[in-house]
């Protein structure tokens, strides 16, 4: 398939439509907006590296709270732009949500208030898929009018399905398929059954799992289409439920029923996040170095958990023990066949390790990923190609090629994976230079310096 370049947000010049093949479409120049250079790694990487809350739970947690029976405390949440926008979503509806100072690795701590749900309210989803996803179930809701918008990234992404969702359960929706929108709640629910296509995102069945037990009837949905992408996204918002009493029936793949009942409060501690931990394990690959990730969950519903085996596959020692996985590589990387359809968002940091490697990657089922924070497929082809290197976006994932790579720009196109992934590549090649590495601050807050702290051995324990 031939390369496409990526949909580029930075552009004055894009259209709202998927770029055609062989458009040609220059990243933001480095004289346009701030630029880090990656540090290159001179020895192996030895370090202990605490990564922040999990952004997952942590958004999902501050909805069940909302919606609890009481007020509950959420220690060690992510404190990032994308729980700042739950955070302030939440607030705008009514909800009351106490902050704690950030640490400093990232977390803080929130305490929640439920109240009664209620506009009018302009909430601001950034780019977050969770804000823009989840908070429309809960603003039907509320009574009054609730206005969506968020980053212009944020307009192509797929909403279609929540929408229709809601409007086929009597709610009233002002605007299209995508942002903006306005959410005309009417204080109450009746739920019932309905059927949706939710193929391009595990989060379409989430957002509406959250709410369902608050419908007057409860909520039946029903899945048509391909297989869902991201199950344990969806494993952990049932796991999450389950915490605050509510019972999700699921008889098969594609059927997820919750009765009306009451969400009760939990004070609760949100695990590291798995999948932000990926690029900095992916040092020990590049550098024949030891990393350790403290509080490593022994089990766990986060997709970053299948970093254990992907990792092991392309030649590292893994190990746990005493709470800390231990990510360790004597050899060179080796090129992988696998199936990320139900971890696609461990694809950036998979795919620079081969661009890496001495044998070819083939990455499979994950053409969902054309839908997130920017099309990921198309964006990582495109970089990793201009630094040299032989990738080739197929019709649901990347074939890529070893091949000498060299430095230069890596667009990110506002997507966080993809100024991580560049970071990746940078311990190898000299002169890779990131345009806003700051989106990183999404989810990961401070990344530039956790990752030139730890190149340079000063992260430890």
């Amino acid at each position: 398939m031939e390369e496409r370049p990526p949909q580029q947000w930075y552009s004055h010049t894009h259209s709202a439509s998927r770029l055609p093949a062989r458009t040609t479409l220059e990243p933001m120049s480095l004289s346009d907006a701030p630029h880090w250079t990656a540090p290159r790694a001179l020895a192996p990487v030895r370090a202990t590296v605490r990564v922040p809350g999990s952004k997952s739970a942590t958004n999902r947690a501050l909805i069940l709270a909302a919606l609890a029976d009481r007020p509950s405390t959420i220690s060690q949440a992510l404190d990032a732009r994308d729980t700042r926008l739950m955070a302030g979503a939440l607030r705008a509806l009514g909800v009351g949500i106490q902050a704690g100072a950030s640490s400093e690795i990232g977390n803080c701590t929130f305490v929640v208030e439920p109240a009664p749900l209620a506009g009018p309210a302009d909430i601001d989803v950034g780019l977050a898929g969770t804000v823009m996803r989840f908070v429309p179930p809960l603003a039907a809701l509320a009574k009054g009018s609730i206005r969506f918008d968020g980053d212009e990234g944020a307009r192509r992404r797929p909403m279609a399905t929540t929408l229709d969702a809601l409007r086929s359960l009597g709610v009233s929706i002002d605007g299209g398929s995508s942002l903006p929108f306005t959410v005309h709640g009417a204080g109450r629910l009746h739920g019932g059954e309905i059927t949706i296509d939710a193929s391009a995102s595990s989060q379409f069945v989430s957002a509406l799992l959250l709410v369902g037990a608050c419908f007057d009837a409860g909520l039946t949905i029903h899945h048509v289409g391909d297989p869902v992408p991201s199950q344990p996204h969806i494993e952990m918002t049932i796991a999450m439920l389950a915490e605050h009493g509510v019972r999700v029936e699921h008889d098969d793949a594609s059927t997820w029923s919750v009765p009306p009942q009451p969400i009760i409060a939990l004070d609760r501690v949100i695990e590291p996040d798995l999948s932000n931990a990926a690029p900095f394990l992916a040092a020990a690959l590049v550098t024949r170095g030891d990393v350790g990730i403290p509080d490593w969950p022994t089990s766990t519903t986060q997709a970053g958990d299948a970093l254990r085996g992907l990792l092991a596959a392309m030649g590292a020692s893994v190990t746990h023990r005493s709470g800390t996985l231990h990510v360790s590589m004597a050899d060179d990387i080796q090129g992988i066949d696998a199936d990320l359809h139900e971890v696609g968002e461990l694809t950036p940091t998979l795919a620079a390790l081969a661009a890496l490697a001495v044998t070819e990657s083939r990455f499979r089922g994950i053409g969902h990923l054309r839908g997130h924070e920017t099309d990921r497929l198309a964006a990582l082809a495109h970089e990793i190609n201009r630094l040299g290197g032989d990738a080739v976006e197929t019709a649901d994932g990347l074939h890529i090629r070893p091949r000498a790579l060299h430095g230069g720009r890596f667009a990110t196109y506002a997507d966080h994976r993809m100024a991580t992934a560049a970071a990746v590549i940078g311990l190898r090649v000299a002169g890779v230079e990131v345009e806003d590495v700051q989106t990183t601050d999404k989810t990961l807050p401070g990344f530039a310096r956790r990752w030139e702290a730890m190149v340079t051995g000063a992260a430890r324990p």
